[in-house]
């Protein structure tokens, strides 16, 4: 008998084909709806595999009803998500697809540094809602990126590939992480500082450490007061490793210049947050892997995360 299969989101065809092959699946058909916690309690009860994505909540109340569950893989590198300590108790192996996003995500984020520096979006707002009627010296002037200094929390594989992209246009690289990663210090140029030398002297701080209980509220009022006026923050970690609240206030009283965030405590984000009231932040969808390609990447990798656990053999990227 063929291992069941539920899949929370409809998939491109080839990925279903893949897991077609050798499963029986169910599918919510939906492609920009999350599947309903009540369906998820109903389906998950005699399933094999469950193939998931960010936006499904899998706590412990629900993998106590899964009679069958081998695995559940999550089409995303973080898993904060899922339950991880109730799985590993409950014996269910859980997965992500690392890697293949490596150098998507990396573009975004300077993409999103560079947008949120020179202000394009509002510019082109500006443009589009009729405001541009001349030219004066100071209009829309925004921050230089080429030979500023860049601070990067979270030297893992897109924290690296940030800073290759940060090489390119002549900044200064400070970057702090649990390790320090002296390769990469000679070939990059990069320095390893404190945090808080790295919120005091940096243009641009970065965020691109994981989110754990240690990285929550990592950056809150007392470290945005540390960094400078000019400065500008960038976020394309975990909502949570920033105190929404106090960026808020700091942003209001100009104690730090913008931000560009493409994620958030809460997604979707609501459109009353105060956050999108500020023209100084450039707010964006969680598109930070949005390539074509690498979400087929993704895709293809959850799945053979999927089967290989399901055919009892080891996963390519096991978290437990």
């Amino acid at each position: 008998m063929k291992p069941k299969v539920f899949i929370t989101r409809k998939l491109p065809q080839e990925i279903i084909a893949q897991i077609e092959s050798t499963c029986s699946i169910k599918m919510w058909q939906e492609e920009d709806v999350p599947v309903p916690y009540e369906v998820l309690e109903k389906e998950i009860k005699e399933v094999d595999g469950l193939f998931c994505l960010l936006t499904e909540n899998i706590d412990r109340a629900l993998l106590e009803k899964a009679k069958n569950l081998k695995v559940i893989s999550n089409m995303a590198v973080g898993y904060n998500n899922i339950d991880i300590q109730a799985a590993e108790n409950l014996g269910i192996t859980v997965t992500n697809t690392p890697g293949v996003l490596t150098e998507t995500t990396a573009d975004l984020t300077f993409a999103l540094l560079m947008s949120t520096a020179r202000r394009l979006v509002e510019a082109s707002d500006y443009l589009k809602n009729g405001e541009w009627q001349t030219w004066s010296p100071m209009q829309l002037t925004g921050q230089d990126i080429f030979g500023a200094t860049i601070g990067i929390i979270g030297m893992g594989r897109i924290g690296a590939s940030l800073a290759k992209r940060a090489k390119g246009f002549d900044m200064n690289i400070l970057y702090y992480n649990r390790s320090q990663k002296s390769d990469l210090e000679k070939e990059l140029d990069m320095q390893y500082v404190e945090l808080e030398y790295l919120l005091k002297k940096s243009d641009f701080v970065c965020i691109m450490t994981p989110y754990t209980k240690e990285t929550e509220n990592l950056i809150a009022a007392k470290e945005l007061r540390m960094m400078k006026e000019t400065a500008i923050l960038i976020n394309t970690a975990r909502g949570s490793i920033v105190n929404e609240a106090d960026l808020y206030q700091a942003l209001l009283k100009k104690q730090i210049w913008a931000a560009g965030l493409d994620v958030f405590k809460e997604e979707p984000l609501s459109l009353n947050h105060p956050l999108l009231s500020l023209n100084n932040v450039v707010a964006l969808p969680h598109i930070g892997s949005a390539s074509i390609n690498t979400r087929l990447k993704m895709a293809k990798l959850a799945a053979e995360n999927l089967l290989a656990a399901l055919n009892n053999e080891r996963p390519k990227h096991v978290v437990v």
